[in-house]
């Protein structure tokens, strides 16, 4: 199997391209460097599909030991052919080597193997040979004996169960059955209780078309079956199947055999294949729900990743609460815990602590110039949002509030990571100093938590842990090296994002750098215990030096490619010096007799180009600004057809929930995202992030539920 050509087919790009990433690959390269430094190499593929490059590739070496594996069992067996060789050679799935494998499988003690003990293989030999000229139970009768059959029906019985399993471990057969389950198939689900009230009420007499059912229906009814509330089955035309594989295995109308076998026929599907290919075909429903939602998971965590920070501001983190009050972190604009309290102005309401509340705020406010509030978006925000409004119509200071989305603040606030960070405080304060740092540096703050419990996926407890735990890692590596890291700064959960650091090496930079003091060039990195020129070449591009002694050390341009950039400088007639003092126009007539005279390709001297003109720049500075408000709607004062705008908070297969200001999102369905083209998902229109106008077009005090739409 030339898995490179495959590979290609597969991504549609170009042979040449998918065998220079598995050299890159196998060399040790990350996929942050190759995309950034090795676009010569390969095309400039984009991360995306380097990811997925990664993975098939892992997967069709997988198949290859397996077949490998596969092949020297049948070997071992003395049952190789030429045709079985090529057979598994072409085979393309694991699904379908397992198939052609299946016969020579070792297995559970089955009846069939029974009836071969018994001797009557002979007997089934017979039946399948369909030349029989008498009825089949005088046949039988030869095989009674003390070691064989102890009955006639036994000796029947025997023989069919032989010709079942040989239907049944037959792998066009079952190519076929499973074809006709995908095409035709239905996913039929029903309540085990009709009466119980339940959120899966739709799926209480539900049925959909295998090659019509939509990732989330999928994730919504195996949840609702693993909660015993549904039973769920495959529903295939059983009739259509039996005459499919009576179609091969009748070769002529025998009046003796013919009803035998067609029996073994309803037996062998029955009992052995349509249990299987109904794990099978919801497998594969799952597992493309999956993949489909963590797609989305992964797009929704990036806008939420790269949203941009609210840099310069004394930030006042609000993390709410009824009964145990309300936390709050005052931290500086580097992110430093300056103060902590606590205040009790949610209900019971009681004027005394509200004014008390009040005073407090005031005095935090005046003292450290509290510029921001970022009000967490948990139990009791309503109420903190209310009181933060009256509050800003009491002070004379300019003030403004943000709601933050809090997913995953008390996971961060109990972990070990937080103790280290802030050992004095307790789980109430470190939750919000991390949401008053949210907005200051969403991604550096947000790589502290486990991605799975950011918030914003669905029916990520469902999937395979272990396939979202990697694909989201990737999503947030992707981010931290697209960002690049202050290496005198960052801390060591933030580093270990960063292409070929690991958490030792992370720990060993911060330990480093506490030491010996700031790093003054990137080069100095080599002087870390354990940080090699391997670890060297893949991590420099990614870490940034503001104010070094090399100001190329505070750009995306590689130490590899210094020299290539001095040179372009001088052509320019700039002096590398004034690279700090902001942006500036490089206009380059010939890009590629350029890179030739620098002896760099022209992807290289684009990004470098890029570097120059606006060295240090952060690229989320372009992603959508968070909304600020000062004033606060209630639920009650929305009426229908109201124009607001708001804050995409999440994005699901069908719609997405927006942050309109009164507590509760609102959900734009798919179907009012836009009447401009037809979208098969809402990614295509909208992303976590994105500001957006809406108007509201319904609403359900009773149910909290509110209906917007994006079609003004």
């Amino acid at each position: 199997m030339d898995i490179a050509k495959i590979l290609a087919q597969e991504l549609e790009i170009q042979t040449w391209q998918t065998e220079a990433v598995i050299a890159l690959i196998d060399e040790g390269n990350t996929i942050p460097f190759i995309a950034r430094y090795r676009k010569e190499k390969h095309g400039s593929l984009n991360d995306e599909q380097l990811r997925n490059l990664s993975e098939r590739l892992a997967y069709l070496r997988g198949l290859e030991e397996r077949k490998a594996q596969v092949s020297a069992s049948i070997e071992e067996q003395g049952k190789m052919t030429p045709e079985l060789a090529k057979a598994i050679g072409e085979a393309m799935t694991l699904v379908a080597l397992e198939d052609i494998y299946r016969p020579y499988k070792q297995k559970r003690r089955t009846r069939a193997m029974v009836a071969r003990e018994k001797g009557l293989e002979p007997l089934a030999d017979f039946i399948l040979a369909q030349e029989a000229d008498h009825p089949v139970e005088e046949e039988a009768e030869k095989y009674v004996s003390e070691e064989g059959a102890a009955t006639v029906r036994e000796a029947m019985d025997g023989a069919r169960d032989i010709i079942a399993e040989i239907i049944s471990d037959n792998a066009d057969f079952r190519k076929g059955i499973r074809n006709n389950a995908r095409n035709e198939g239905r996913i039929v689900s029903t309540a085990k209780d009709p009466d119980v009230k339940s959120v899966y009420e739709m799926y209480y007499d539900f049925s959909e078309k295998v090659s019509k059912m939509s990732g989330h229906r999928v994730l919504a009814v195996n949840r609702g079956e693993k909660e015993k509330i549904l039973n769920v089955r495959l529903e295939v035309d059983t009739e259509k199947v039996c005459r499919y594989l009576a179609h091969f295995m009748i070769k002529k109308n025998n009046p003796y055999t013919t009803p035998v076998i067609l029996a073994a026929i309803e037996d062998s599907y029955k009992r052995l294949i349509a249990p299987a290919i109904e794990r099978e075909i919801r497998n594969e429903l799952t597992e493309a729900a999956e993949e489909g939602a963590i797609k989305v998971f992964g797009k929704n965590l990036t806008q939420l990743l790269m949203a941009p920070p609210i840099a310069g501001q004394v930030v006042l983190g609000w993390d709410p609460a009824f009964r145990t009050g309300c936390k709050l972190a005052v931290v500086d604009e580097t992110g430093k815990v300056l103060d902590t309290r606590v205040i009790y102005p949610t209900a019971p309401t009681n004027p005394a602590k509200i004014a008390e509340a009040k005073r407090t705020l005031k005095a935090l406010i005046s003292k450290y110039h509290v510029t921001l509030i970022s009000c967490g978006n948990g139990t009791a925000s309503r109420e903190s949002e209310q009181i933060i409004v009256e509050l800003l119509k009491e002070i004379p200071e300019k003030v403004q509030y943000v709601i933050t989305n809090e997913a995953g603040a008390s996971v961060y606030s109990a972990s070990r990571l937080a103790t280290e960070e802030f050992p004095n405080f307790d789980v109430g304060q470190r939750s919000a100093a991390s949401i008053a740092r949210r907005v200051q540096d969403p991604l550096a703050e947000l790589v502290k938590i486990d991605p799975k419990s950011i918030g914003v996926g669905q029916y990520q407890h469902d999937m395979d842990q272990k396939k979202l735990g990697e694909a989201l890692t990737g999503v947030v590596e992707d981010c931290v090296n697209h960002v690049g890291v202050d290496l005198n700064t960052a801390s060591a959960p933030l580093m270990e994002y960063i292409s070929g650091i690991s958490k030792t090496l992370a720990k060993n930079i911060v330990s480093y750098r506490e030491t010996n003091g700031r790093f003054n060039r990137r080069k100095d990195l080599l002087k870390v215990p354990k940080l090699g020129p391997k670890a060297f070449e893949q991590c420099a591009g990614f870490m940034r030096i503001p104010g070094g002694a090399e100001p190329l050390d505070n750009t995306a341009v590689h130490p590899e490619s210094y020299g290539a950039a001095e040179a372009l400088l001088a052509e320019l007639g700039l002096d590398k010096a004034q690279l700090a003092s902001g942006e500036r126009k490089i206009r380059i007539s010939n890009y590629p007799a350029m890179a030739e005279k620098l002896g760099i390709g022209e992807p290289t001297l684009r990004d470098i180009v890029a570097e120059l003109q606006r060295p240090g720049r952060d690229p989320r500075e372009d992603m959508p600004k968070p909304v600020l408000r000062s004033d606060v709607l209630d639920m009650k004062d929305l009426k229908v057809g109201m124009i607001l705008k708001g804050t995409v908070r999440n994005v699901i297969d069908f719609g997405a929930f927006v942050d309109i200001g009164v507590h509760q999102d609102g959900l734009v369905h798919i179907s009012r995202m836009t009447n401009k083209k037809f979208i098969k998902h809402p990614l295509e229109v909208v992303s976590v992030g994105d500001v957006v106008e809406v108007k509201v077009v319904s609403v359900d005090l009773e149910k909290k539920r509110i209906g917007l739409s994006m079609i003004l």
